[in-house]
């Protein structure tokens, strides 16, 4: 276990002006020393289970390191999971909600004390930058904590009903729905994973937990800390390309959450409607986030605000800021300073405590950055970026320059589809009422940001932005950062499906159903 020798800086992703030095410090002795590698099976009813292929997973930032070797769940391990889950459920389920708050908060222990490790991996794995990586880790820990809180602030959700007359007796609870399968991405492999377990796993359901192709390692991590508090079988882990649509499929499972695509939250929410009867689906499918910035706007935060929002993590976020509405009296002035602020970026092997952002997590991302490079050049103007990095280390993964194009048409696919890269798209608007509809006038509604100080701006952003999340005159972002209990994180339209979002106060509720209990005294 890693740990330092003294306290060092909380990171989270809005307190960009603390002095982390001595977090950097106690990483570049950490780093060097973490080892991934070696076998990691699936994990089966508190067992490991090595059935299946086994598959090797290496590192985006330098595809020569080696992440370790997986397993490849075929159908007869995500069967045994799925039983392994209902078999441990109903003693899980039966237990006081208030023992279930204090195992996960047991877990969000286990998880603090592994943070430096796990966020390490996290680095590794997704190529996340330091304060990326470690800030996730924070989140996944006060994710469990918020949640626990929930349920505990609602005393388990439960409550007395009106009477009819005197001697009837209502009271309402909510119930489990029985195995949850959680089907993670990669570019959260901690906090989403961890988010989506615990909201099933308090309200009294089983998890088969799936994570990302490319996230075992973290995945790995997390079920070690769950299982060091819960029964076994409570928690499962499968790996592995097919082990996704095999849970989806599998009858034994009562519901799914997922985080990922719009294509495949939308399969899995057609899929289910079309079965005898529907299973909840709770989905969170990404995001073509708008920015806009208003002639009054503070231009130097508005620009580095776009900036990291655009290029963090690669712009592999689902709140990624995509495309820039800008008034068009500021454009130039704008445009030159995004330009000089990601002309200083510097991106290269996240390891390192100068680098803002690492690769792109695997050769089919680099395929659609090209694709969208060209197409940027052919139907407008590059302003910065749209390269291929090269050089040391960066010419053993997909290190890509963060990219500025302008003059796109309005309707064009890059201003509407999701890209998942470090792209964004400025154009120019005719006040705010012009920018916010065609910020609205796609398919998505996860996040949304302003740059605005004019009176009466701000409430016409608030009223009018369809998207889930809303920020306004953010230095650290312009359409991320979001952190449990104090932004929620709510997809509208095609970016998710309840009506209620993750970090919030209506999130575990929807991992279990209603049920009222009248009787006679």
């Amino acid at each position: 276990m890693i740990q330092p020798e003294q306290a060092l800086p909380r990171v989270t992703y809005s307190n960009i002006g603390v002095d982390f030095a001595p977090l950097h410090d106690f990483l570049d002795r950490a780093i060097p020393a973490f080892a991934p590698g070696g076998l990691r099976p699936n994990r089966i009813g508190g067992r490991d289970d090595l059935a299946g292929a086994r598959f090797s997973v290496a590192s985006p930032i330098d595809r020569r390191l080696n992440l370790g070797d997986f397993v490849d769940a075929d159908a007869g391990a995500v069967a045994r999971a799925v039983d392994a889950a209902r078999a441990a459920q109903g003693a899980w389920g039966r237990r006081p909600w208030q023992e279930r708050v204090a195992a996960l908060r047991a877990v969000a222990g286990e998880i603090e004390k592994r943070k430096y490790e796990l966020g390490i991996a996290c680095l590794i794995e997704v190529g996340k930058s330091r304060a990326e990586a470690m800030g996730e880790v924070e989140e996944t820990i006060d994710l469990l904590r918020y949640y626990a809180g929930e349920m505990e602030a609602n005393a388990g959700y439960a409550r007395d009903m009106a009477r009819a007359f005197p001697s009837e007796v209502t009271r309402l609870t909510l119930r489990p729905h029985g195995v949850f399968a959680v089907i993670a991405p990669f570019n959260f492999p901690l906090a989403l994973s961890a988010g989506m377990m615990t909201g099933a796993l308090l309200g009294g359901n089983a998890v088969v937990f799936k994570p990302g192709p490319r996230s075992g390692l973290t995945g790995a991590g997390l079920i070690e800390c769950f299982e060091a508090i819960l029964p076994p079988g409570v928690v499962n882990m499968v790996c592995g390309e097919a082990a996704g649509p095999l849970l989806a499929q599998h009858g034994g499972i009562d519901g799914i959450a997922f985080t990922g695509s719009h294509a495949v939250g939308m399969e899995l929410l057609r899929a289910q409607a079309a079965r005898a009867h529907m299973r909840p689906v709770n989905v969170e499918m990404g995001g073509k986030n708008p920015v806009y910035v208003a002639a009054s706007a503070d231009l130097d935060i508005a620009a580095e605000g776009t900036m990291r929002s655009a290029f963090g993590l690669t712009g592999q976020k689902c709140s990624a800021c995509s495309v820039a509405y800008v008034d068009r009296a500021v454009l130039p002035e704008f445009l030159a300073k995004l330009a000089a602020k990601t002309a200083a970026l510097k991106i290269g092997d996240p390891r390192l405590r100068e680098i803002f952002a690492g690769p792109a997590i695997d050769a089919a991302a680099g395929a659609r950055y090209d694709v969208a490079v060209v197409e940027a050049a052919r139907d407008g103007r590059v302003v910065a970026g749209g390269t291929r990095l090269s050089g040391g280390i960066r010419d053993f993964g997909v290190y890509l320059a963060p990219t500025i194009v302008a003059g796109l048409p309005a309707d064009h696919r890059l201003n509407r589809e999701e890209l998942f890269l470090p792209f964004v798209s400025v154009q120019a608007m005719e006040g705010l009422a012009d920018g916010i509809a065609r910020g609205n006038a796609v398919d998505y509604g996860l996040t949304a940001g302003v740059y605005a100080r004019a009176p009466g701006e701000l409430d016409y952003f608030f009223e009018n932005a369809a998207a889930g999340v809303l920020y306004a005159n953010r230095r650290s972002g312009a359409t991320t950062g979001a952190w449990p209990g104090i932004q929620t994180f709510c997809g509208w339209k095609g970016s998710g499906a309840t009506g209620k979002g993750g970090l919030g106060p209506w999130y575990v509720p929807q991992f279990m159903r209603e049920q009222s209990h009248t009787s006679m005294t």
